[in-house]
């Protein structure tokens, strides 16, 4: 198999290993490590990839691998993969070397930024990222994890350092647990062999794919290996005898080429047997060979097709020309099949050595990102055509592979899409700039309307938090929650902002059917006649749009009907000498309405039924409205300021607007009571501001000491987190003052709780 020509020539870590033996072991990995850069690189500063390998062998020198080895061998081996079969740069030798110092050891990402540079930093980051993440969910949708790995990396360099850590894994995955290797195997099977392929990293993906097939079904692995280890001698007298004709012409031709057997891989045939339903014997293309072309001439490659066919009978169907039109990752040959000796058939594949190259590793010979247009990506048809490289980097770079060379590795497609889980490990894909909101419509339309507040990765975040790939994130639901107007101006999907307009729609039209009621009720007591068209003079001169918003203002309450009425009396008389002298008085200026030219008897003629608060020396009820800037409740010392429209606006004493108002506003101000029956008139909205400590389930232990006490409902919850600290205002509703310092009490014993206090916006 293929796989043998890459095993590893590392030096073996000796046993019985002695201080003297590992300092030893050391440096001879260093010096395999070096040889393999200088021989494979282009670019190559050994200095550099010196400094990164001693900085690993430090920073892992407390760590051993499953295997018993210090921990350091697999980097390097990582590394030496990286330089051998992807041939890319010292920045990625050096990433490799350090791609698991973060995420195992005390040394942060800053650390490697200031002693390796900013690239390095970046890819080791990315690497880090990807590996948290499939540590912890179970892979469900391969294509989708594909992608994600794409939409985490902002440089190419962060997936193929991943290619060449799970090839190195693999290889040794006999020292695991017999779970943890089908689970790897499996993983491997279903997206980083798929994945090399789509990178054009042909020999990896092979091995990748054979290394899997051993752990998922071992037995079928051994029989296949021991069926074609009896026949290699046969197969392998075969291949030359098929092959010495065809080096006779191409040296009468004058072509120079390289003609070998193609060992084919154990995983490909057995899946052909399986598609198939074919045995061993049945699998034709098991004789197959390579032509490889010392030319950069093209057509050299039709002549050889051309003798193969002369001295052959060609199989018509079984003829590809990869050449004219390339497969999507770039690769090129032309492949055919003919009738052998002894009437077998054999696959032969033509092609120069450069198209050779990008046939085994891809990426690394050729290379350029897809630009993305307009539309959407679907599945796996976009990584194929993502992967079309039109570019030979490496070739145009010279010996000169510069910074802005390396620049064209940085990733475009996926990333205008984010990859995130929900608590049970699926996976979901939002557009980039998604928040929690758009998380709770993707999962579905009533968690997003009954969204209070989101974790993410187990840390509370507000509702605007911009999710990143790989974020796992729960949503906290509440009934008494609802979308506010605020939530569409930061939401990113259609389906949220259409969810949020449509029940802000229906909410406005609830409460204009409401309006227009109330209008109704009050025209008829009137001596006035208002058609529609006095109805939207009406609303042009409260300053709305057209009468459907006057009708939603008057069922919200925030506009007075009696306000309204006034207007209309004076504008719109049904009797003839009311309508003179209407002539004769003015209608209200805005600057009286602005100011306030109303008296408090304005506001005693209509009453709610129940009422929580009562005027001094009025003997009847009040129409009133409470600040929302200082949320008042009962139990709170209270006072009234007479508004236009709203009736009297009842605030805290100690609110800070009252204080601000006290010199300007006095004579507006009026002395107000909460009534006996204020606790039955329903809930009061309250907010508290908690501060502390931001852990694991903090959100959880808020929401439940608040359910906990009389069953209290939870209005909203904007909370966010620095620096492992959080703050924030969770809503509430409340039957008294009584009740919120109950809550206080509740808050204030929960771990990691440092401040609770009221709020007021």
């Amino acid at each position: 198999m293929a796989a043998a020509a890459v095993i590893s020539t590392r030096p073996p870590f000796p046993a019985n290993a002695t201080p003297e033996l590992v300092q030893q072991h050391i440096e001879d990995t260093l010096q395999y490590l070096l040889q393999e850069c200088r021989t494979n690189l282009r670019q190559c500063n050994e200095a550099f990839i010196e400094k990164a390998f001693r900085f690993c062998v430090q920073a892992h020198s407390l760590d051993l691998r499953a295997s018993g080895e210090p921990y350091y061998t697999h980097p390097a081996e990582v590394a030496a993969i990286l330089a051998r079969e992807v041939r890319l740069d010292d920045v990625s030798i050096a990433a490799a070397l350090l791609h698991d110092v973060v995420e195992d050891t005390e040394y942060t990402l800053k650390d490697i930024r200031e002693e390796f540079g900013e690239d390095v930093a970046a890819i080791v980051d990315g690497v880090t990222k990807i590996s948290d993440v499939f540590k912890s969910h179970e892979v469900r949708q391969a294509a989708s994890y594909r992608k994600l790995l794409l939409s985490m990396a902002n440089d190419v360099r962060v997936i193929l350092v991943k290619f060449a850590d799970r090839l190195h894994n693999m290889r040794t995955l006999q020292f695991l647990s017999e779970q943890k290797q089908k689970r790897m195997a499996q993983e491997t099977l279903d997206i980083y062999a798929p994945f090399a392929h789509r990178f054009g990293l042909g020999t990896i993906k092979w091995e990748l794919e054979d290394l899997s097939f051993k752990y998922i079904n071992r037995e079928a692995y051994d029989q296949l290996k021991n069926a074609l280890s009896t026949k290699r001698g046969e197969r392998e007298d075969y291949i030359a005898n098929f092959a010495q004709p065809i080096e006779s012409r191409l040296t009468e031709y004058g072509l120079k080429a390289d003609i070998s057997g193609r060992a084919k891989h154990l995983y490909s045939i057995y899946h052909k047997m399986i598609k198939r339903g074919k045995s061993l014997d049945d699998i034709y293309d098991l004789f197959a060979i390579r032509v490889i072309l010392d030319t950069d001439n093209v057509n050299d490659c039709f002549v050889v097709y051309g003798i193969v066919s002369d001295i052959y009978t060609p199989v018509p169907e079984r003829f590809k020309n990869y050449i004219s039109v390339p497969k999507k990752n770039g690769y090129q040959s032309l492949h055919t099949t003919v009738i052998g000796p002894d009437g077998k058939k054999v696959e032969v594949q033509i092609r120069t050595r450069s198209m050779h190259e990008i046939a085994e590793r891809g990426v690394a010979a050729h290379f350029k990102y897809k630009e993305r247009t307009n539309g959407s990506y679907v599945e796996d048809k976009d990584l194929e055509e993502w992967a079309q490289w039109v570019r030979d980097i490496f070739e145009n770079a010279g010996d000169e592979a510069s910074e802005q060379v390396f620049e064209s590795f940085k990733l475009n497609l996926f990333q205008e899409e984010i990859y995130v889980f929900t608590p049970k490990g699926d996976l979901r894909i939002l557009p980039k700039g998604a928040t929690p909101v758009d998380f709770a419509f993707d999962i579905h339309s009533k968690v997003g309307y009954h969204c209070i507040g989101a974790k993410v990765n187990g840390k509370i975040v507000p509702l605007n938090y911009t999710l990143q790939s790989g974020d796992q994130v729960d949503i906290l639901t509440s009934k008494n929650q609802s979308p506010s107007k605020d939530w569409e101006r930061f939401v990113t999907t259609h389906k949220a902002k259409a969810a949020i307009r449509k029940f802000l729609n229906e909410e406005n039209r609830k409460r204009a059917a409401e309006g227009r009621e109330i209008w109704e009720r009050k025209v008829k007591k009137l001596d006035v006649r208002v058609n529609d068209d006095d109805l939207e003079k009406l609303a042009a001169a409260f300053k709305f749009t057209h009468k459907g918003d006057l009708f939603a203002a008057l069922g919200a309450g925030t506009l007075d009907v009696d306000v309204v009425a006034k207007v209309a009396e004076e504008r719109f008389p049904a009797n003839p000498a009311a309508k003179a002298k209407a002539a004769q008085t003015p209608p209200l200026s805005d600057k009286e309405k602005e100011n306030g030219s109303i008296t408090i008897d304005k506001f005693t003629s209509k009453a709610r039924t129940e009422s929580s608060v009562t005027l001094n020396g009025s003997g009847g009820t009040i129409l009133y409205s409470y600040a929302r800037c200082c949320n008042p409740v009962p139990g709170d010392d209270i006072v009234g300021v007479v508004t236009i429209g709203s009736g009297v606006k009842i605030h805290r004493r100690a609110c800070k607007n009252i204080q601000s108002m006290a010199e300007t506003m006095q004579p507006r101000f009026v002395e107000v009571n909460w009534s006996s029956q204020s606790e039955s008139d329903g809930k009061f909205l309250a907010a508290i501001r908690i501060t502390g400590e931001d852990r694991t389930a903090m959100l959880n232990d808020i929401t439940a000491a608040i359910a906990s006490y009389n069953n209290t409902n939870i209005r909203g919850v904007n909370i966010d987190s620095f620096d492992s600290i959080f703050e924030g205002v969770v809503t509430v509703y409340v039957k008294n003052t009584e009740h919120l310092e109950r809550l206080f009490i509740k808050l204030r014993k929960i771990k990691g709780v440092k401040s609770v206090e009221r709020f007021s916006e």
